[in-house]
């Protein structure tokens, strides 16, 4: 047999079989993997024509680099057909479907190079692409003006601005790095706005739904906006009812966001943190298992026997706004830079101590600016990972104390009040509690 191989082959050495089988299998994987999608989608192209394609640029990478030129080319000559026959029937070019042909033909002449990671990651990705068209073209129908204005202020904000910045303190008092600071920022930023576009697209789900998310963007507008809608007079009992799980669901979701920014600039600290902040989180869960409790009662004795959460015409979507603009990212700038500065000084002239005073401090203003400003203080090495860590759960803990007097201010309010204040105090011991763990476990004492 291997004498068979060398006569056909002559001087020139075989390809290895076993590669060969291996490239070959793969790239029709990955053709058939896209061209299913196609076929599905009832197109006229479908599996087999992916498939081929993909395997005509195995085949063309594997005999020389000339053939792939030439079998691009009769690529593209395809294309052209199909979509002049395309035209000629509805009028209608088949421009998805042409560059998903195109791009498995590249894909199969990287298969054909040796390159398997590539190819069979970005099949999966434009299978999932191309799946995905009735969800992707409502999310962009939706799509309001200012949150296309807030993507690309991210972009200006990320590609254009924070390269120009100084990377280097500059003030003699090696307070103020324009481009560190600027980078969390924009960090905190693409959080909320993340956030902002999930709240936007999931809120109508239910109040517990937009609770959630509206606390990860801005917990205290959230529960000053639940306050009012769910408080008010004229809002049905069964609203009514839903408030306190509804804030308290908005804490728990502001203590995870923290640490989520904790754990981007400062894992030393996030390791530390986890732990007071997830157990602050979850009190707010077991807190809220009567209320829910009570509210799927009350649905379901209601006529028609309606869920517990289900989306209620009146049901609350907190005016938040779009956390990225240009007022919104210079007002948490300068927030951010004001308690970096304070917290740093403190840090300097009194102590660990006077660190906490200022992250709790800050957390009544904005607990993720008084979050980012203790990360970064980590991140530069000016406060050890404990005392990073107390300092967010300290700001977390106040930021959910004012929670108290905006819920105060509105009457309908009041009511939930005493519950939520036995919740937050249980929420203040067992964040100590955990705390005064991990400082034994550091030993500290």
């Amino acid at each position: 047999m291997q004498d068979w191989f060398s006569h056909i082959h002559g001087n020139q050495g075989a390809f290895p079989l076993t590669e060969v089988a291996l490239k070959t299998a793969v790239a029709i994987a990955v053709g058939m993997l896209v061209g299913i999608e196609r076929e599905w989608s009832q197109k006229d192209v479908g599996v087999r024509t992916f498939a081929l394609a993909a395997l005509l640029g195995t085949i063309s990478a594997l005999a020389s680099s000339t053939l792939v030129i030439v079998s691009a080319g009769a690529v593209l000559i395809v294309i052209a057909f199909l979509n002049l026959g395309k035209t000629h029937a509805s009028g209608k070019l088949e421009a998805t479907t042409s560059i998903a042909l195109m791009l498995v033909y590249v894909m199969g002449v990287l298969v054909g190079n040796g390159h398997l990671f590539t190819p069979v990651a970005a099949a999966i990705l434009i299978t999932i692409l191309l799946s995905l068209k009735p969800q992707l073209r409502a999310f962009a129908g939706d799509l309001q003006p200012q949150e296309i204005r807030s993507a690309l202020l991210l972009a200006l904000f990320g590609f254009v601005i924070w390269p120009l910045l100084p990377n280097r303190f500059i003030d003699p008092w090696s307070l103020i790095d324009p481009r560190q600071i600027w980078i969390i920022v924009i960090v905190v930023a693409c959080l909320g706005f993340v956030n902002y576009v999930l709240l936007r697209i999931y809120g109508s789900k239910g109040v517990y739904t937009t609770a959630i998310l509206g606390g990860l963007v801005n917990s205290t507008a959230t529960v000053a906006e639940l306050a009012t809608r769910l408080g008010a007079e004229d809002a049905s009992a069964e609203l009514q009812s839903k408030l306190a799980p509804a804030v308290l669901l908005s804490s728990a979701a502001m203590f995870v966001r923290n640490l989520i920014i904790l754990a981007i600039f400062a894992q030393a600290a996030a390791a530390r943190a986890w732990f007071p902040l997830l157990l602050m989180a979850a009190v707010s869960c077991v807190w809220l298992v009567r209320p829910i409790a009570a509210s799927r009662k009350a649905a379901t004795a209601t006529e028609g026997g309606s869920k517990p959460d289900q989306p209620l015409k009146d049901a609350p979507l907190p005016n938040l706004g779009s956390p990225v603009s240009i007022g919104t990212v210079l007002k948490f700038a300068a927030l951010f830079i004001a308690i970096q500065i304070a917290g740093t000084l403190a840090q300097r002239h009194i102590g660990d101590s006077g660190l906490q005073i200022v992250s709790a401090i800050g957390g009544l203003v904005s607990s993720a600016g008084a979050t980012a400003a203790a990360a970064d203080l980590g991140f530069h090495g000016k406060a050890g990972p404990l005392q990073v860590a107390i300092a967010v759960v300290l700001a977390s803990i106040t930021s959910v104390l004012i929670d108290l007097p905006i819920l105060r201010r509105q009457p309908g309010a009041r009511r939930v009040v005493p519950s939520l204040t036995l919740a937050t105090l249980l929420q203040i011991a067992v964040g100590a509690g955990a705390l005064l763990l991990e400082a034994h476990l550091a030993g500290l004492f």
